[in-house]
Order: structure tokens, then C-alpha cells, then sequence
């Protein structure tokens, strides 16, 4: 199989160019109306998606929940946008310092990623996807992505490598499994 490479714009100009079309996206009436997720491609294309199934949204709330309970000094947020080297991404889960939420400012999404960004995965979702979007996170300056599967069993990464972690360095105290009641 043959390897392919693709150069991405200088971060400062996709991001400015992120900041024009999602400030467009945002006030496109006729996407207001649309259930599910809205992200865009570093081409600005809108990316849709439906509505996930109930199980998801109990696992976002159940890790929002958690993270609320066990870090202090932030803020967790629930379909987090955040500009990425391929455009808009939303996060289904983050947990964001005070530091970086004040950076944040008036902006419509999040230049540097939260620390923490939470994927809960879905049946469709795919290995190659989810690698691609948490290397996405990773380069707008999250510190660790975790990956909640359908049992709720969580994998934690930290940006040094490519391998799971044991147990979050920034909510140690955060459970391998998430249990609903």
C-alpha cells in the first residue's frame, strides 16, 4: 500500500481561516436546525453527523459528571469545538483549566485544545479516524485524549507516546470504567 502525505497549512493561517467559516457555520440558520454534530474539514466543508445513540449521551454525561467531581480549577464542557490543523472538531468530552478557558475570550471555539478531550466512540467510528483525531488534538495542545468503548472501559493517552496509559496524570483519581447506573 502506498503511503500518502499531506501538508497542512501553517497553524496561525488555518486557524484564522477556522475562526471565518465556523462563524459562518454558526450563524447559518439552516444548520441551527440540524440534530446531531456539525465539524468542518480543513477545506471548510461542513462535516454533519447524526445523532448518536442514547448509550453515548449517558457516557458523556456520566464522564462529565466524573470530571466535574474530580478536578477542580476548570471547567468541563460537553461537544467542545476546537480548531484543529483539519478544521473545526468538536470533542465530545473536555475538561479545560481556568488558564486556558480565560484565553478563550469571546473566540467561538478553542484555538489551544483543552487539556483533557474525551471521544466517546461509536460503532461507526473507525481505528484509523480516531488515531487521526486524537493526533489532531494532540497538535492543538491537549495533554491527553481518552476513548471511552461501548462497555465503557477507558484508554487514556498522554501526548509522549503512541501507547496507553495506566491512569491519567491529570485525574489520576478518574476510573478505568464508567459504569451507568
Amino acid at each position: 500500500m502506498a503511503s500518502v502525505t499531506i501538508e497542512l497549512p501553517p497553524r496561525e493561517a488555518q486557524t484564522r481561516f477556522n475562526l471565518r467559516r465556523w462563524t459562518e457555520v454558526l450563524a447559518d440558520p439552516e444548520l441551527a436546525k440540524v440534530e446531531g454534530r456539525i465539524e468542518t474539514n480543513r477545506h471548510g466543508h461542513v462535516m454533519m453527523f447524526p445523532p448518536p445513540a442514547p448509550s453515548h449521551g449517558s457516557f458523556q454525561s456520566e464522564i462529565a459528571y466524573l470530571l466535574r467531581t474530580l478536578m477542580r480549577g476548570g471547567r468541563v464542557l460537553t461537544e467542545c469545538p476546537i480548531s484543529t490543523a483539519d478544521g473545526v472538531k468538536a470533542a465530545d468530552v473536555t475538561w479545560v483549566s481556568a488558564k486556558r478557558l480565560r484565553a478563550l475570550g469571546k473566540r467561538p471555539f478553542f484555538n489551544q485544545a483543552p487539556e483533557i478531550c474525551v471521544e466517546v466512540l461509536s460503532p461507526s467510528n473507525t481505528g484509523a479516524e480516531m488515531r487521526e483525531k486524537m493526533a489532531l488534538y494532540f497538535d492543538a495542545g491537549t495533554e491527553e485524549v481518552w476513548f471511552c468503548r461501548a462497555s465503557g472501559a477507558m484508554r487514556f493517552m498522554a501526548r509522549e507516546g503512541t501507547r496507553p496509559i495506566k491512569k491519567s496524570s491529570l485525574c489520576p483519581a478518574f476510573p478505568n470504567k464508567v459504569r451507568l447506573a
